[in-house]
């Protein structure tokens, strides 16, 4: 069995841009920041920054290009696609690793908890089925009923 997923959280660091395929599907690219902080050997606090490039297909670009900005923050889930391609003016072939996300939850906006936990992607239809709401835990999806412990057979 081959995996090949991706799985994110990160601020934007560009607006995402929004084009129309040949095929006329919509696409988004944009890009996200991730930071990992970490000690080296001399016990020296480090920050490592990594950036990436996320694309996103059909109504999803859409509500993506439409909602988040710069800055904001996001969580992607998907699949790592390197593209290759020959370079017109130097003829040279030229490479691009990307994220094309399957899943994407916008972070909490900054001073505004409207839209904080909004998710766009496969899972969405899943909360939809189960009548799950995202407000007010940031994702997390609590039960309609009250959970008994006695009910636990463990």
């Amino acid at each position: 069995m081959y995996i090949n997923k991706a799985i994110i959280f990160g601020n934007l660091t560009r607006d995402p841009e929004l084009r129309a395929l040949s095929s006329g599907m919509n696409v988004c690219t944009f890009g996200i920041a991730t930071n990992r902080v970490f000690r080296d050997r001399e016990g020296k606090k480090q920050e490592q920054t990594d950036f990436h490039t996320i694309v996103v297909f059909g109504r999803q670009a859409d509500t993506v290009a439409q909602y988040l900005k710069k800055g904001g923050s996001a969580f992607v889930e998907g699949r790592i696609q390197t593209r290759s391609w020959d370079d017109k003016g130097s003829g040279e072939k030229k490479f691009r690793t990307e994220i094309v996300a399957d899943y994407v939850q916008f972070g909490p906006r900054s001073g505004n908890s409207s839209g904080a936990g909004q998710s766009v992607g496969r899972r969405e239809e899943a909360t939809e089925e189960t009548g799950g709401a995202n407000g007010g835990g940031a994702g997390i999806e609590y039960p309609k009923d009250d959970i008994n412990p006695d009910d636990i057979p463990f």
